[in-house]
């Protein structure tokens, strides 16, 4: 049961990156409807897969987890749609973020 609770964590992480992105996309004209949605869908699916995760997993490693795959993906995102600034400063934080996410999984 415990790995079902990490893959829902995981999944939960990946559609946290879709909220943000949608977002941004809504501030493309033409596109604010259908981003809008996709933000909202993104974060429901998101919310409740994390909710269904907290059942197993503690709830500060969870939250934490759960952010730093938002963070780090749409970190990346940015990078390769919307033409975000790479820096190494920047790159370094960012797997800061994911050293943090994976020592967590490991404690756990």
């Amino acid at each position: 049961m415990q790995g079902l609770a990490w893959t829902y964590l995981i999944i939960a992480g990946i559609f946290e990156i879709g909220w943000p992105v949608g977002l941004k996309m809504a501030q493309s004209p033409g596109k604010t409807v259908v981003g809008i949605i996709l933000a909202g869908l993104c974060m429901i699916i998101s919310g409740y897969l994390l909710f269904l995760a907290q059942r197993q997993i503690p709830m500060g490693t969870a939250y934490a987890v759960w952010t730093g795959i938002g963070a780090a993906g749409t970190f990346v995102v940015g990078i390769f749609l919307y033409g975000d600034p790479v820096g190494f400063l920047r790159i370094f934080s960012v797997l800061l973020i994911i050293s943090g996410v994976v020592l967590l999984k490991l404690a756990h």
